[in-house]
């Protein structure tokens, strides 16, 4: 048996709304609490929370000066569908693309780093 259970991941920005509400759209998501710190998004299987820090950087990925600080892979259906949705939404495509065939590495309103991926876990 299991001693804990995931509750939330939480990611580091400068603007809580616009990484909540990004986050909520690509997954379906609702984001359920906002204040001026942080804002909650309730995803199937979980949270993922929009944390206020101070003097925040966004992550320089591939460039290691400022660490990627989280990397999440969305398995989905269709690369380009998901690509242009999360584009739509407010992503970037990185530069950096070691095998769009698989996935695509896509940055969040904040900068986080995140793949959208063809399932290869499942």
């Amino acid at each position: 048996m299991a001693t804990a259970r995931l509750g939330s991941t939480a990611l580091d920005c400068a603007e809580p709304s616009v990484l909540a509400d990004f986050w909520a759209a690509l997954l379906g998501g609702e984001v359920t609490h906002r204040n001026d710190e942080f804002h909650a998004v309730k995803v199937d299987g979980g949270w993922l929370i929009a944390l206020k820090v101070p003097d925040y950087e966004p992550p320089t990925w591939p460039d290691p000066a400022v660490p990627k600080q989280i990397h999440l892979h969305l398995n989905v259906d269709d690369l380009d569908a998901a690509q242009s949705d999360a584009v739509r939404l407010g992503a970037r495509i990185a530069a950096e693309q070691s095998n769009p065939d698989r996935w695509r590495v896509m940055l969040d309103p904040a900068g986080h780093p995140f793949c959208l991926a063809l399932p290869f876990l499942d």
